[in-house]
């Protein structure tokens, strides 16, 4: 690496907060859809000449840059691979989303479709023009999935079943959207699982705190483009991050690659970077959309959803009592189960009658380590990033810790 260590860390953690506070403002999605998410062996497209010999620069004037980044044009290919050591959600989507739920039971629908995305290696085409024109695509072998956000208009399309979704967004502009997403409107992939660099740098700069540390590591090329690398790492103990690392494009302040290790090491949990990437003024005939002759359309008119609390924040009748434990990275959330007991099998439904999947139970359960303590007994699910403690006598504790960390939290509160 060239030399460009800052050195920067939290003792100017006040600056450093608003710094990325600004970045949260100002970044323009990249992507017309998330995950949650979110989210890689990736295969980068680094020059073979070396790192790019760069001005120094400090950890808060990357940050800045960022943070003034005017770019709202471009268009590229992103390599993305996601391993957080679950199973595939090939074919689990479904078994997780609600029956007659938004989209309207349509393959082409975002809510289940871009789940996918949360495991294996995926290949997305981008382009984005503004606040109000976004496309992006993933590509498969023999076929291709997109979604186009073109002034009021959001499309989706799935090649391989010929089937369309359509909705509208507000006219009057109050719905806000942001990377696929409706601000308040259910239906749509959850904004907390971004597919592009940018969108990902911008929720790792939230993490930015006096737990925190942040660093200018040297320079690299991604994608043909000279970036700084800004590194994010929590000064804690008992987190699963290990550390964020983040390629900024010296010229326009882009996020090029996002690349999240975990603290137990091995291959990266998140992924993600551009291969190709032109900051050019897209054809205005990237984001035109006309339904396939034949093609079966789903309209999405929101209807289903009057009434109802958008996706995430409509948990009260399943779960109550939520608290946060711990600050910074090592933050556990507590909630209660209601009824006082375990999660219920996902065999069963509201009236404890059959009717769930056994797929999701059989994923569930491949996931669960039995553990006991002060607390008494319970499962941990594990994930390589997200892990979560559920006690025999309906607790919950779920956070991006160890085991360990989980287990202290429920003694503790005994």
């Amino acid at each position: 690496m060239a030399p460009n260590d800052s050195a920067h860390t939290t003792e100017e953690a006040g600056d450093l907060v608003a710094g990325r506070r600004k970045a949260a403002r100002y970044l323009v999605p990249v992507g017309v859809a998330g995950v949650a998410a979110a989210t890689i062996g990736l295969v980068p497209a680094l020059a073979a000449s070396g790192d790019p010999d760069l001005p120094k620069i400090s950890a808060q004037q990357l940050i800045e840059k960022i943070a003034a980044s005017d770019a709202q044009q471009l268009s590229g290919t992103v390599k993305i691979n996601t391993d957080l050591g679950l199973p595939s959600f090939g074919g689990l989507a479904g078994s997780f989303a609600p029956k007659g739920g938004p989209g309207g039971g349509s393959s082409a629908s975002p809510d289940s479709k871009l789940m996918e995305l949360a495991s294996g290696s995926h290949t997305l085409r981008v382009a984005t023009d503004g606040q109000d024109k976004q496309k992006l695509s993933v590509l498969d072998k023999a076929s291709e999935y997109s979604v186009i956000h073109s002034g009021t208009d959001v499309w989706a399309y799935d090649s391989a079943s010929n089937q369309v979704y359509h909705s509208k967004r507000a006219a009057d502009g109050k719905k806000e959207f942001r990377g696929g997403v409706e601000k308040g409107h259910p239906g749509k992939a959850p904004e907390s699982m971004p597919t592009t660099p940018k969108a990902m740098a911008e929720q790792a700069l939230k993490a930015v705190d006096p737990t925190t540390s942040v660093t200018v590591d040297g320079t690299v090329h991604v994608a043909g483009r000279d970036a700084y690398q800004l590194v994010i790492k929590p000064k804690q103990s008992g987190s699963t991050i290990g550390a964020i690392r983040i390629a900024v494009d010296a010229k326009n302040g882009v996020p090029l690659k996002f690349t999240l290790a975990p603290a137990g090491g091995g291959k990266a949990v998140i992924d993600a970077g551009f291969s190709k990437v032109d900051f050019a003024k897209p054809s205005a005939s990237t984001f035109d959309f006309t339904p396939p002759k034949g093609a079966k359309v789903t309209q999405d008119d929101g209807k289903a959803h009057a009434g109802k609390a958008p996706q995430g924040k409509g948990q009260g009748k399943e779960f109550k009592g939520l608290n946060v434990i711990g600050k910074g990275w090592n933050s556990i959330a507590r909630l209660d189960v209601p009824g006082g007991k375990g999660i219920p099998s996902a065999h069963s439904d509201k009236g404890g009658k059959g009717g769930g999947s056994p797929e999701a139970q059989k994923f569930l359960n491949s996931l669960g380590d039995k553990v006991t303590g002060k607390f008494g007994s319970g499962t941990v699910y594990k994930t390589r990033l997200i892990n979560a403690l559920v006690t025999d006598d309906g607790k919950v504790y779920v956070g991006a810790v160890t085991k360990d960390a989980l287990v202290n939290a429920a003694n503790a509160a005994k």
